[in-house]
């Protein structure tokens, strides 16, 4: 089992992602993040996420029980 906290989260999709941002809060079992990276760029909502949730992959069978997300563009992040 994992010791899961924002900051966690965040170290470990900064790592599998290419992100200009990412910003994670949440209680320890229910999270939300916003994720600002050029990678999203040309790809749809679901592909955005299947990206972070493969990056997190084994933290979800156990560890965190909800993700939501804000997956953005860099462009996007500047409306």
């Amino acid at each position: 089992m994992y010791v899961m906290n924002e900051e966690y989260i965040k170290d470990k999709i900064e790592k599998g992602i290419n992100c200009t941002s990412v910003n994670v809060t949440g209680d320890g079992t229910h999270f939300e993040a916003i994720i600002i990276s050029s990678e999203f760029d040309g790809k749809n909502t679901l592909e955005r996420h299947k990206m972070v949730y493969s990056v997190l992959q084994e933290e979800m069978k156990e560890a965190i029980h909800a993700l939501s997300m804000k997956t953005l563009t860099i462009e996007e992040s500047k409306n």
